[in-house]
């Protein structure tokens, strides 16, 4: 059995495609979030943050031959966590991250953290909108009192994003929900609503809605401050489904001939 680590929309698709190799697979996320994995049948899913000790127990318990790590390019604790354990278990990992992509902008802000990007944002004096997710909220909450500027976090509509945001320091005037990723038109119609001045992402790639998202502040004429990627540390990372899947079919098929 493989075991997925995942929550992005990518998910359902490597567990089709680990399926379709002839393995099982147990995907674990941290919430419900639905997984189009077409008529797998053979992907069984389990819900719930595990720490690195939580994952070792896991992988022996359920006698999982490797690890294939697909969450959010930001959750860098999460992708160590995964990496320890595997290497802990003396079972091959491999990780996925979503590729990158150019966005020509003459107003775009890179930096390189979520305090860095509030302290940018609420230099323009206008309305910000968090469109980061319901991590992090703490520093832009905090910078908005400061500054007494008006900022709108849009999160995902389950409690648990809910209850991230009043726990940053937001209300509930100031955090609105949906399920993206979201069309230049949707993210245009958030911004004229709002007054939006300044929109702030993070560098999640195409399936992250982040073209849409500069080309609505391009056509809105604001500027768009974006939190770059963290450092996830050594080893090889494919962005690529198809190539991660067949390295993981070779990886495996060697171990079996090994066994033979």
């Amino acid at each position: 059995m493989i075991l997925l680590i995942g929550g992005t929309a990518e998910t359902g698709e490597l567990g089709s495609g680990i399926v379709a190799l002839g393995f099982q697979a147990l995907a674990l996320t941290a919430t419900d979030t639905e997984l189009d994995t077409g008529q797998a049948a053979g992907v069984e899913r389990r819900v719930g943050r595990l720490d690195r000790d939580g994952l070792a127990r896991l992988i022996q318990e359920r006698g999982i031959s490797a690890v294939v790590d697909a969450s959010h390019p930001y959750a860098a604790q999460v992708r160590a966590n995964a990496r320890a354990a595997a290497v802990e278990s003396h079972i091959p990992y491999l990780t996925y991250l979503r590729p990158f992509q150019e966005h020509d902008y003459d107003q775009l802000y890179r930096v390189d953290s979520h305090e860095a990007a509030a302290e940018l944002a609420f230099t323009f004096g206008v309305p910000a909108l968090l469109a980061t997710g319901s991590r992090n909220i703490t520093p832009y909450a905090r910078m908005a009192r400061r500054t007494g500027q008006k900022v709108i976090a849009r999160v995902l509509d389950n409690p648990e994003s809910l209850e991230a945001c009043r726990m940053g320091g937001l209300s509930e005037e100031e955090v609105i929900t949906g399920r993206g990723p979201f069309t230049v038109e949707q993210n245009l119609l958030t911004i004229g609503e709002h007054s939006i001045g300044v929109l702030v992402t993070k560098d999640s790639g195409a399936a992250g809605g982040v073209a849409e998202k500069i080309e609505a502040a391009r056509t809105a004429g604001i500027p768009v401050v974006m939190v770059d990627r963290p450092n996830h540390g050594p080893g090889e990372a494919f962005d690529d489904i198809g190539e991660l899947l067949a390295a993981l079919k070779s990886i495996l098929d060697g171990a079996n001939g090994e066994r033979s």
